[in-house]
């Protein structure tokens, strides 16, 4: 009897050393794991890089419509208002679409002007700054209105300023990533895209508020 029992567990074994059937399915489900963390951190990683291109993009976009506003003719000086800057950050909130810029994010556009003191050299001010979205936690992190004999604005080695008589605009715009999947899988939770353009044509900068003008029923976008 043993001996029977001895020669079929033999057979049953050797038939099973033979059979690779399921060997596919098994290296499959060892491997699954692997393939979803790679598959979805990828993903994850496009997605990111995907919205911080387009933040900057946006960054880029204000500066560059923030130096054109204005109201007035090529022979007098331009003039801006609260309105007009309200526009400009509907606009961007408008171009972010469903990365939803207003909810998820903070603008803060700085008007970098020189001191206008001949005792200063090379020194410049920020003389007036609004602000949008409602990340209201983050603040500037190169300057605030009002602040003045400085270098520039803007990071170190990169710092914006202003020609003599003219005016720079200095963007700044924080936003707190959306994950696709996860937010452990992206390099970070937020992060800051900055941009600065010179303003183009002469700009009213004493009249108003420190150059903007206010309007009725306008509430301006303070910081």
């Amino acid at each position: 009897m043993i001996s029977t029992l001895r020669t079929l567990f033999a057979a049953s074994g050797r038939r099973l050393q033979g059979d690779t059937q399921g060997v596919a399915l098994l290296e499959f489900a060892l491997t699954l794991p692997l393939l979803l963390l790679l598959s979805l951190t990828g993903a994850e990683l496009t997605n990111y890089i995907t919205t911080k291109m387009r933040i900057s993009q946006i960054s880029l976009h204000l500066a560059d419509n923030a130096a054109r506003i204005g109201a007035g003719s090529q022979l007098s000086v331009k003039t801006i208002t609260e309105s007009d800057i309200n526009d400009l950050f509907i606009g961007a909130n408008l171009q972010s679409g469903e990365l939803g810029l207003q909810t998820y994010g903070r603008i803060i556009l700085s008007s970098v002007e020189p001191v206008a003191n001949p005792n200063t050299n090379s020194k410049y001010k920020i003389a007036w700054q609004r602000c949008y979205g409602a990340k209201t936690a983050h603040a500037s992190t190169y300057g605030t209105a009002g602040q003045t004999n400085l270098n520039g604005v803007g990071p170190a080695g990169r710092q914006t300023i202003a020609p003599e008589g003219g005016v720079a605009m200095f963007v700044e715009v924080y936003y707190e990533y959306q994950p696709l999947v996860k937010a452990s899988l992206a390099p970070t939770s937020s992060f800051t895209e900055i941009a600065s353009m010179m303003v183009r044509d002469r700009r009213d900068t004493t009249g108003g508020t420190n150059g903007v003008y206010q309007v009725a029923g306008v509430t301006p976008s303070s910081c």
